[in-house]
Protein backbone atom coordinates (compact mmCIF):
# COMPACT_ATOMS: atom_id res chain seq x y z
CA UNK A 1 0.00 0.00 0.00
CA UNK A 2 1.54 3.29 -1.09
CA UNK A 3 -1.21 5.83 -0.39
CA UNK A 4 -2.74 7.15 2.82
CA UNK A 5 -5.97 5.99 4.39
CA UNK A 6 -9.00 8.26 3.82
CA UNK A 7 -10.21 8.16 7.42
CA UNK A 8 -10.08 9.69 10.87
CA UNK A 9 -7.84 8.19 13.54
CA UNK A 10 -8.11 9.05 17.22
CA UNK A 11 -6.94 7.86 20.66
CA UNK A 12 -3.88 5.93 19.50
CA UNK A 13 -1.78 4.28 22.17
CA UNK A 14 1.57 2.53 21.86
CA UNK A 15 2.72 0.39 24.78
CA UNK A 16 -0.17 1.79 26.86
CA UNK A 17 1.03 5.35 26.29
CA UNK A 18 -1.34 7.67 24.47
CA UNK A 19 0.18 9.64 21.61
CA UNK A 20 -0.19 13.40 21.78
CA UNK A 21 -1.59 14.33 18.39
CA UNK A 22 -1.67 18.05 19.24
CA UNK A 23 2.10 18.51 18.90
CA UNK A 24 3.44 16.17 16.18
CA UNK A 25 7.12 16.24 15.21
CA UNK A 26 6.03 16.57 11.57
CA UNK A 27 2.70 16.64 9.74
CA UNK A 28 1.75 16.46 6.06
CA UNK A 29 -1.69 16.58 4.38
CA UNK A 30 -3.57 15.82 7.59
CA UNK A 31 -6.82 17.70 8.05
CA UNK A 32 -9.34 18.02 10.86
CA UNK A 33 -11.92 15.33 11.40
CA UNK A 34 -15.54 16.22 10.85
CA UNK A 35 -18.69 15.44 12.79
CA UNK A 36 -20.59 15.01 9.53
CA UNK A 37 -18.81 14.11 6.33
CA UNK A 38 -19.93 13.85 2.72
CA UNK A 39 -18.43 12.12 -0.26
CA UNK A 40 -16.21 14.53 -2.14
CA UNK A 41 -12.84 16.27 -2.02
CA UNK A 42 -12.30 19.36 0.14
CA UNK A 43 -10.33 22.30 -1.30
CA UNK A 44 -9.33 24.74 1.44
CA UNK A 45 -8.87 27.75 -0.88
CA UNK A 46 -5.07 27.80 -0.80
CA UNK A 47 -4.00 25.39 -3.52
CA UNK A 48 -4.91 22.97 -6.29
CA UNK A 49 -4.82 19.39 -7.53
CA UNK A 50 -2.67 18.52 -10.55
CA UNK A 51 -3.68 15.52 -12.67
CA UNK A 52 -2.14 13.83 -15.74
CA UNK A 53 1.52 14.71 -15.32
CA UNK A 54 2.34 13.91 -18.95
CA UNK A 55 -0.25 16.41 -20.19
CA UNK A 56 -3.91 16.14 -21.21
CA UNK A 57 -4.76 16.56 -24.88
CA UNK A 58 -8.18 18.17 -25.32
CA UNK A 59 -8.03 18.37 -29.13
CA UNK A 60 -11.41 18.57 -30.92
CA UNK A 61 -13.84 17.11 -28.38
CA UNK A 62 -14.20 16.84 -24.62
CA UNK A 63 -17.12 16.60 -22.21
CA UNK A 64 -16.46 17.58 -18.58
CA UNK A 65 -18.87 16.78 -15.76
CA UNK A 66 -18.44 17.53 -12.06
CA UNK A 67 -20.35 18.54 -8.96
CA UNK A 68 -19.32 21.47 -6.80
CA UNK A 69 -20.34 22.94 -3.47
CA UNK A 70 -19.08 26.31 -2.25
CA UNK A 71 -20.03 29.46 -0.36
CA UNK A 72 -17.39 31.59 -2.16
CA UNK A 73 -18.24 33.81 -5.14
CA UNK A 74 -14.91 33.22 -6.90
CA UNK A 75 -12.75 30.21 -7.66
CA UNK A 76 -10.96 28.26 -10.37
CA UNK A 77 -12.66 24.96 -11.13
CA UNK A 78 -10.47 23.51 -13.89
CA UNK A 79 -7.88 24.55 -16.43
CA UNK A 80 -5.93 22.78 -19.18
CA UNK A 81 -3.55 24.92 -21.19
CA UNK A 82 -0.67 24.80 -23.64
CA UNK A 83 2.48 26.84 -24.07
CA UNK A 84 0.70 28.67 -26.92
CA UNK A 85 -2.86 30.05 -26.71
CA UNK A 86 -4.80 26.77 -26.96
CA UNK A 87 -6.60 26.06 -23.70
CA UNK A 88 -9.86 25.40 -21.87
CA UNK A 89 -10.95 26.78 -18.52
CA UNK A 90 -13.83 26.56 -16.03
CA UNK A 91 -14.21 29.13 -13.28
CA UNK A 92 -16.62 30.86 -10.93
CA UNK A 93 -16.44 34.66 -11.03
CA UNK A 94 -18.89 36.82 -9.08
CA UNK A 95 -21.17 33.82 -8.59
CA UNK A 96 -21.35 33.09 -12.36
CA UNK A 97 -19.83 30.05 -14.07
CA UNK A 98 -17.67 30.56 -17.16
CA UNK A 99 -16.45 27.96 -19.67
CA UNK A 100 -13.66 29.37 -21.86
CA UNK A 101 -12.18 27.65 -24.90
CA UNK A 102 -9.41 28.75 -27.26
CA UNK A 103 -8.78 26.50 -30.27
CA UNK A 104 -5.94 28.75 -31.36
CA UNK A 105 -7.86 31.50 -33.16
CA UNK A 106 -9.33 33.30 -30.14
CA UNK A 107 -11.11 32.74 -26.85
CA UNK A 108 -14.86 32.02 -26.77
CA UNK A 109 -16.93 31.82 -23.61
CA UNK A 110 -20.18 30.26 -22.47
CA UNK A 111 -21.38 31.99 -19.30
CA UNK A 112 -24.10 30.89 -16.89
CA UNK A 113 -25.60 33.60 -14.72
CA UNK A 114 -27.98 32.32 -12.03
CA UNK A 115 -31.16 34.21 -11.15
CA UNK A 116 -30.02 34.89 -7.60
CA UNK A 117 -26.58 36.48 -7.15
CA UNK A 118 -25.27 33.81 -4.79
CA UNK A 119 -27.60 30.94 -5.71
CA UNK A 120 -24.69 28.81 -7.00
CA UNK A 121 -22.59 29.68 -3.96
CA UNK A 122 -25.13 28.55 -1.38
CA UNK A 123 -23.16 25.62 0.05
CA UNK A 124 -25.34 23.08 -1.78
CA UNK A 125 -24.27 20.64 -4.49
CA UNK A 126 -24.61 21.82 -8.11
CA UNK A 127 -24.09 19.77 -11.28
CA UNK A 128 -21.95 21.14 -14.07
CA UNK A 129 -21.43 19.84 -17.60
CA UNK A 130 -19.13 21.61 -20.06
CA UNK A 131 -18.96 20.35 -23.62
CA UNK A 132 -16.58 21.22 -26.45
CA UNK A 133 -17.34 19.67 -29.81
CA UNK A 134 -14.98 21.07 -32.45
CA UNK A 135 -15.88 24.81 -32.53
CA UNK A 136 -19.15 24.45 -30.57
CA UNK A 137 -19.17 24.90 -26.80
CA UNK A 138 -21.96 24.59 -24.24
CA UNK A 139 -22.41 24.72 -20.49
CA UNK A 140 -25.16 23.04 -18.47
CA UNK A 141 -25.62 24.00 -14.81
CA UNK A 142 -28.30 22.12 -12.87
CA UNK A 143 -30.02 21.30 -16.17
CA UNK A 144 -29.89 24.86 -17.55
CA UNK A 145 -28.18 25.04 -20.97
CA UNK A 146 -26.05 27.94 -22.20
CA UNK A 147 -24.44 27.87 -25.65
CA UNK A 148 -22.03 30.25 -27.32
CA UNK A 149 -21.58 31.31 -30.94
CA UNK A 150 -18.08 30.86 -32.24
CA UNK A 151 -16.87 33.16 -35.01
CA UNK A 152 -13.73 31.02 -35.50
CA UNK A 153 -15.44 28.03 -37.15
CA UNK A 154 -12.33 26.88 -39.03
CA UNK A 155 -10.42 26.39 -35.78
CA UNK A 156 -11.62 23.20 -34.09
CA UNK A 157 -8.80 21.68 -32.00
CA UNK A 158 -7.44 22.84 -28.63
CA UNK A 159 -3.91 21.43 -28.78
CA UNK A 160 -3.18 21.33 -25.07
CA UNK A 161 -0.28 19.41 -23.57
CA UNK A 162 -0.20 20.54 -19.92
CA UNK A 163 -1.62 18.82 -16.82
CA UNK A 164 -5.21 19.26 -15.71
CA UNK A 165 -5.25 21.75 -12.84
CA UNK A 166 -8.30 21.57 -10.59
CA UNK A 167 -9.30 24.13 -7.96
CA UNK A 168 -6.40 26.46 -8.79
CA UNK A 169 -2.93 26.36 -10.30
CA UNK A 170 0.68 27.21 -9.37
CA UNK A 171 1.83 30.83 -9.64
CA UNK A 172 4.46 29.96 -12.26
CA UNK A 173 1.99 28.13 -14.54
CA UNK A 174 0.27 29.97 -17.39
CA UNK A 175 -3.44 29.40 -17.94
CA UNK A 176 -4.68 30.94 -21.19
CA UNK A 177 -8.39 30.32 -20.55
CA UNK A 178 -8.75 31.44 -16.94
CA UNK A 179 -9.27 35.03 -15.79
CA UNK A 180 -9.25 34.23 -12.06
CA UNK A 181 -6.26 33.35 -9.90
CA UNK A 182 -8.47 32.59 -6.86
CA UNK A 183 -8.16 29.03 -5.61
CA UNK A 184 -11.47 27.25 -5.11
CA UNK A 185 -12.71 26.81 -1.55
CA UNK A 186 -15.36 24.15 -1.16
CA UNK A 187 -15.92 20.59 -2.30
CA UNK A 188 -15.78 18.84 -5.66
CA UNK A 189 -16.82 15.31 -6.61
CA UNK A 190 -17.43 13.06 -9.62
CA UNK A 191 -15.00 14.77 -12.01
CA UNK A 192 -15.31 12.90 -15.32
CA UNK A 193 -13.70 13.82 -18.65
CA UNK A 194 -15.18 11.99 -21.65
CA UNK A 195 -13.76 11.77 -25.16
CA UNK A 196 -15.98 9.84 -27.57
CA UNK A 197 -17.04 6.66 -25.75
CA UNK A 198 -14.14 6.81 -23.29
CA UNK A 199 -15.02 8.28 -19.89
CA UNK A 200 -12.37 8.81 -17.22
CA UNK A 201 -13.30 9.39 -13.56
CA UNK A 202 -10.49 11.23 -11.77
CA UNK A 203 -9.56 10.24 -8.22
CA UNK A 204 -7.98 13.24 -6.49
CA UNK A 205 -6.00 10.98 -4.14
CA UNK A 206 -4.01 9.91 -7.21
CA UNK A 207 -3.07 13.48 -8.24
CA UNK A 208 0.68 13.96 -8.72
CA UNK A 209 0.55 17.28 -6.83
CA UNK A 210 -1.95 18.19 -4.10
CA UNK A 211 -1.79 21.44 -2.16
CA UNK A 212 -4.52 22.40 0.26
CA UNK A 213 -6.66 19.54 -1.05
CA UNK A 214 -8.08 16.72 1.07
CA UNK A 215 -9.39 13.76 -0.95
CA UNK A 216 -12.33 11.60 0.08
CA UNK A 217 -13.79 13.87 2.77
CA UNK A 218 -15.98 16.89 2.44
CA UNK A 219 -16.92 18.52 5.75
CA UNK A 220 -20.53 19.00 6.68
CA UNK A 221 -19.67 20.56 10.04
CA UNK A 222 -16.18 20.90 11.54
CA UNK A 223 -15.27 20.05 15.10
Amino acid sequence: VTHSIPACIDSMTINSKQLNKESPVSIFAVNKCYVTVQEGTFFDGSGFAALVRQGYKVRSDVNITLEFRTTMMHGVLLGVSSAKVDAIGLEIVNGKVFFHVNNGAGRITAAYEPRGTNSLCDGKWHKLQANKSKHHISLIIDGNLVQSDNPYIQSTSADTNNPIYVGGYPADVKQNCLTSKSSFRGCLRNLVLTKGQQAELFDFSRAFDLRGVFPHSCPGAEH
